[in-house]
Parts: C-alpha cells; structure tokens; sequence
C-alpha cells in the first residue's frame, strides 16, 4: 500500500476520533460544547461519518481514488473553513444558511474554523503536491 491511500486511512482514523470525541466526557463542558468550541449535532456528526466512509472507501478502492478524495475532500473542507472564519458559519453544515453571519470574536472564528483550515489545507497538500510527486514510485 502506498503513501497517499495510507494517508486517507489516516484520515478515516481521524474523522471517526471526531465523531467519537464528542462523546467522551474529558472533552465536553459545562455547556455541552466539545473543547468548548462546537456543539454536537447529528448533522455534524453525520458529514464526518460520510467524509471517514468516504476516505476508508477510497483508501480501500485505489490509489486514484485516494488522490480524489484527497482533492475533493481538501477544497471542500478548506472552502468551509475559509467562509467560516470571514462569516462565523461554515457551508457543510448548512450554518451560513441557518444562522447566517454571526458577530464571533475573530479568536472565536478562527479556533473554531481551524479544523477544517487544517484538514482541508494538507489534504490539497497531499492530493495535489504529494500525490504527484509519489505517482512515479507507486507505480515502480
């Protein structure tokens, strides 16, 4: 197995800790809100259980499917980050549409879009700088 479908199992891994993180008692406050910055929701939890399938089906089908996902994945969640931190609401889980612009304190903004700044930035890293670099010697 190469490097990038190792990657998106490293990433299935770590999307599935996402789900599970919100369920262990260490990491919810006195308000119910995980590192106290993000309040659990089925539709949260649901988006990172599709992107942890989805990166486990790929790491699984191919390396091209590793690749795809890393590129579709990447742009996506940084996207999401990005309006996140500029509006205080996200896309991916419908919060620009249901809460609109929201008036968060920048260090507010920014700690609770850096998930998806980070995720979705080395995914693109990987999906469009390691992949190719590494093409040659997976196919060797």
């Amino acid at each position: 197995m190469d490097i990038i479908r190792l990657c998106a199992w490293g990433y299935a891994a770590l999307l599935g800790f996402v789900i599970l993180a919100g369920y262990i008692p260490a990491f919810i406050d006195q308000n119910d809100m995980i590192f106290g910055l993000f309040r659990r929701t089925w539709y949260a939890d649901g988006l990172h259980l599709v992107s942890a399938l989805w990166a486990a089906m790929a790491a699984l089908t191919s390396r091209r499917a590793s690749e795809l996902f890393f590129q579709l994945f990447g742009a996506f969640y940084f996207a999401d980050g990005v309006l996140g931190l500029l509006t205080g609401s996200g896309y991916l889980d419908f919060g620009i549409l249901i809460n609109g612009v929201l008036n968060l304190p920048l260090s507010t903004r920014f700690f609770a879009n850096a998930p998806h700044l980070g995720l979705g930035g080395v995914a693109i890293l990987i999906g469009y700088l390691l992949a190719p670099r590494t093409r040659a010697a997976a196919h060797a």
